[in-house]
């Protein structure tokens, strides 16, 4: 009896908690809305007749972005399978807002605007229409999938979409004789140029670092040549094959990809931001407070967001090299949550101390003679373990932060003499393990390299993807290095520890994945170079979801807030002046 007895209270006690974890989620899910309405269009009612209504065909996959007058802020949820969105109360305050949407075919009808009041939910449908100018909506990884031609010609097309879209280039006019002389200007740019504001590189001669042909990537070593010039004049050719130079349209049909759908809509995404317009967030990340630092690729300047406030605080860097290209790449916190930064061609590593909020740099050597000298990426971490800091640039270097000695990186150490791969190693991503050991991300080719802190030893391990151009990645506290595979297109782990490689695919083609990193709730991100998708990885499932970003955005160095929970992903709009926030529903 006294068995039976408490049985029953067991399972009483089992339903009650059931019941009550089942009415939490729902009450989640189904919370009151601040702003909700219908998407839909009549231009789809042709093609899905059963689902039309007196309002056209319900829309989904198509972001929906409120911003209030006066703020920075900018909230973007988007429409389900039955065509309707909500913003939560909690995400949007009273006040007048303007509304704009993304659906890659498409624009809104009439006004955008609505009001909110304080309690009370709006109603606001949207109604779409075609748009007249699809060009104009493409991403740089649709303009690669609508152009003619092999993987291999796109691929020597990649670094013209780190300064701009590739929509200036399909509308130019020049021929092949005339796209010679503007590749070799390109060529002359620093990497962190834009069209308005272009900054030479000190050498200005249009060969090696930034050459959008000469150089499959920011970390080729090339001078040069004969094949080179051969190169140009085919790219050349190809480039006014695909302009507008022999014809008022273009040739090839304009391709899309497809708007987000199932899980990829369940997803709220916020953007801050920045008070310069020309502000380039290359980096995000955040501190153990929940406060965003970046780095700006085209100006010497630190910068701090408070996510809560959309309050920003900036920080001049110093000067190091008068007349030289300003702008920061890699912005990394070490354990004290000190902020280190390459500065690119002012030759220097710099560290912020947050409490002092000073500055302190090491120059490279003869960083002040040598206009190739530049420092693009650190890694500070582990420097506790022997007080040295890893960086890359023009080289590898190991260095002594308190005698400031620099070591470059030999990666003939430990190597057969005259082995072949001594020539193909370089890195441009850096990373490190406990043991303060260097793993570099060779992006002109095949390997991740591991230099032995002590010994110096370089062991090359290749990436099951031949040529997948690992790019740049993050080690995790289990010694694993979740990276980026650039060319491969795909997202891949290296366990340091077994030597073993994992790699995952994404679906959608010309996604150039540039960084990768893991949360502590067991998904790993990644960040779309050329098409504004955000991707999350289910590291126990192998599934991948796709996220849109509600802007073309250029996406780089990629972070996750491990303070929330669940963790929140962080990316800079490098092109487009603000910080990115990507929180999915689930």
């Amino acid at each position: 009896m006294v068995r039976k007895d408490v049985f029953a209270v067991s399972l009483a006690i089992t339903i009650a908690v059931l019941v009550t974890a089942v009415t939490s989620r729902t009450s989640a899910q189904s919370s009151p809305a601040a702003l909700t309405g219908m998407v839909s269009s009549q231009a789809e009612s042709a093609t899905a007749p059963d689902r039309a209504g007196a309002m056209g065909t319900p829309l989904e996959g198509v972001l929906v972005s409120a911003k209030r007058a006066g703020s920075t802020m900018t909230t973007t949820v988007v429409s389900d399978a039955q065509g309707r969105y909500a913003f939560p109360r909690n995400r949007l305050e009273p006040g007048s807002y303007s509304i704009r949407i993304r659906a890659t075919g498409y624009e809104l009808e009439g006004p955008g605007t609505v009001d909110l009041t304080a309690g009370h939910a709006a109603q606001f449908d949207l109604k779409l229409r075609k748009t007249q100018d699809l060009a104009s909506q493409l991403s740089n990884g649709e303009w690669f999938l609508s152009w003619p031609g092999t993987a291999e010609v796109k691929n020597g097309l990649l670094n013209c979409t780190q300064c701009h879209s590739l929509e200036r280039v399909a509308r130019t006019r020049y021929s092949a004789a005339e796209w010679v002389k503007v590749l070799e200007r390109m060529g002359r740019y620093a990497q962190g140029s834009t069209p308005e504001r272009p900054q030479l590189r000190p050498n200005e001669h249009g060969g090696g670092f930034g050459n959008p042909i000469l150089s499959q990537s920011m970390g080729g070593r090339e001078g040069e040549s004969p094949v080179q010039k051969d190169r140009v004049a085919a790219t050349a050719e190809y480039l006014a094959a695909i302009n507008l130079s022999s014809s008022p349209t273009w040739t090839y049909p304009l391709k899309t990809y497809p708007r987000p759908s199932g899980k990829a809509t369940r997803v709220i995404i916020t953007e801050y931001d920045l008070p310069r317009r020309e502000t380039l967030p290359h980096d995000a990340a955040a501190d153990s407070d929940g406060m965003i630092w970046y780095g700006d690729f085209g100006t010497h300047v630190l910068g701090m967001l408070d996510p809560k406030t959309g309050k920003v605080v900036e920080y001049p860097l110093p000067i190091t090299k008068p007349g030289a290209p300003l702008g920061s790449l890699d912005l990394v916190l070490d354990k004290q949550e000190n902020i280190w930064m390459g500065t690119m061609y002012q030759g220097s590593l710099a560290k912020f101390d947050r409490k002092t909020k000073t500055f302190q740099t090491w120059g490279s050597p003869t960083f002040r003679d040598r206009d190739e000298a530049r420092i693009a990426m650190v890694m500070p971490i582990h420097d506790d373990v022997d007080g040295q800091v890893w960086i890359g640039g023009d080289d590898e270097y190991q260095v002594d932060v308190k005698t400031g000695e620099w070591k470059a990186v030999d990666y003939s150490v430990g190597l057969p003499k005259g082995s072949p791969l001594i020539k193909e190693l370089s890195s441009y991503g850096v990373a490190s393990d406990s043991k303060n050991n260097f793993y570099g991300m060779n992006l002109n080719g095949t390997y991740i390299i591991k230099v032995d802190a002590k010994t110096k030893n370089v062991t090359p391990y290749p990436t099951p993807t031949p040529n997948a151009g690992p790019r740049r990645g993050h080690m995790d506290a289990q010694d694993r290095l979740w990276f980026a595979e650039f060319r491969a297109n795909k997202i891949a782990m290296f366990d340091t520890r077994t030597e073993k490689f994992r790699e995952w695919a994404l679906s959608t083609p010309w996604t150039n994945v540039y960084d990768a990193i893991s949360d502590k709730a067991g998904y790993a991100w990644a960040g779309g170079m050329n098409n504004d998708h955000v991707a999350r990885l289910n590291t126990t499932t192998g599934e991948i979801v796709e996220y849109l970003l509600p802007k073309l955005t250029n996406i780089r160095r990629v972070n996750v807030d491990n303070s929330t929970n669940p963790p929140a992903f962080w990316v800079g709009n490098n092109l487009g002046a603000s910080l990115v926030r990507v929180e999915p529903i689930e």
